[in-house]
């Protein structure tokens, strides 16, 4: 496709693209802290927009879609949109055997990091859980690198598609004793099935997981839908503005093609419907079309300092608010007496002292070019 009449000139494939980091740094921003605020401002009676927002910073019970229902497929996203570059990077400057070897052992680590996440062994083998969100995210990444690495786009396409296809079967037709087929409710579909029979060991709602063994399969697609999107913003035969055009709209027909799916197969996050893949995958391509648009084309940057410093570390930070409760030690400072003067205001104060201690943190780690690499 010809580049004629492009504004600003194309990105090199190499150099790293701000508005990726930005818009990692904003999806990680709602876990970190973000929500309580939106939360305590709904609960003294801030109205209107907050209390839409606040409604849209819970997950669906189970079928249906919300906000925060999007933050992890967006993650999953922009690491299928991340590996396209680094492994050019790596297969580039030392070869293959190089890049296979980096995906093995960053896909272990993280493996690894998301068990101790999970708790680690502090329950004793009863109460350790083997999948969860950094373990889905290192099966991701793992999987989807092999793929790169080994085949054509047109056959990553292919695999998207059977994975999407595939799993709808699997849950459409085959039946789940007690259930039958086609019952996509919580306990009586496929997938919460073969966690009950396969996944050993300790499980987030009983005898299933919203990370299980079978809902991982489309979690892939998540990935390799994030693989094309990444691929668009590499091809050098396109201007910066027809790869906004061309990832605003393959957004939009994914999240149609999504909900209209959606009416046979429901849109559920706790098992990665196909569906919800669209959905999820639609609305991450819009949301990184319009980043794209804003910093690195129309260079608009005063805004993202505090995205960057997320966004540039993020396993470090992930894990840090797992390690320590931030709100808790904003309590430790401006509880007791001065949250209690502030009378209904006073979760707020806590709410927006442990998101700063955590932007803190980012930023104190970043100027030091303190990173958690895997």
């Amino acid at each position: 496709m010809s580049a004629a009449g492009a504004g600003a000139p194309a990105i090199p494939p190499s150099e790293r693209l701000l508005s990726l980091d930005v818009l990692r740094g904003f999806d990680m921003f709602w876990i970190v802290g973000a929500g309580s605020i939106v939360h305590a401002l709904d609960a003294v009676g801030a109205g209107g927009w907050v209390r839409l927002l606040s409604n849209q910073l819970r997950h669906k019970d189970w079928a249906g879609f919300a906000f925060l229902d999007l933050v992890f497929p967006l993650f999953v996203f922009i690491v299928g949109v991340s590996l396209v570059f680094s492994l050019e990077k790596i297969v580039g400057r030392e070869g293959r055997p190089a890049a296979l070897k980096r995906v093995w052992t960053r896909s272990l680590t993280l493996f690894l990091l998301g068990v101790f996440y999970s708790g680690g062994l502090a329950g004793g083998l009863a109460g350790l859980r083997i999948m969860g969100v950094l373990q889905r995210i290192a099966l991701c990444y793992l999987f989807c690198s092999l793929l790169v690495l080994s085949l054509k786009p047109r056959a990553l396409a292919a695999v998207f598609v059977g994975l999407l296809a595939g799993y709808w079967a699997l849950l459409t037709f085959v039946p789940v004793p007690g259930a039958g087929a086609g019952d996509f409710r919580e306990g009586m579909n496929l997938a919460n099935y073969v966690d009950k029979l396969w996944l050993p060991f300790s499980k987030y709602d009983g005898d299933h997981d919203p990370e299980g063994l079978l809902s991982t399969l489309p979690a892939l697609a998540s990935c390799l839908f994030g693989v094309f999107a990444g691929m668009l913003l590499r091809a050098r035969d396109l201007s910066p503005q027809k790869k906004v055009h061309w990832l605003a709209g393959c957004g939009a027909a994914a999240l149609a093609l999504g909900l209209l799916w959606g009416l046979q197969f429901p849109v559920i996050k706790k098992i990665w419907t196909s569906s919800y893949v669209l959905v999820a995958g639609g609305w991450s391509c819009i949301l990184l079309a319009a980043f794209y648009q804003v910093v690195d084309i129309w260079k608009v940057r005063a805004w993202t300092a505090p995205f960057v410093w997320i966004g540039v570390n993020p396993i470090a930070i992930y894990m840090a608010c797992n390690v320590v409760d931030f709100q808790q030690l904003a309590r430790r400072v401006l509880g007791g007496p001065i949250q209690g003067g502030l009378g209904p205001y006073g979760d707020l104060l806590i709410a927006g002292a442990g998101l700063g201690l955590v932007l803190m943190l980012a930023r104190f780690l970043h100027e030091r070019k303190l990173y958690l690499r895997v």
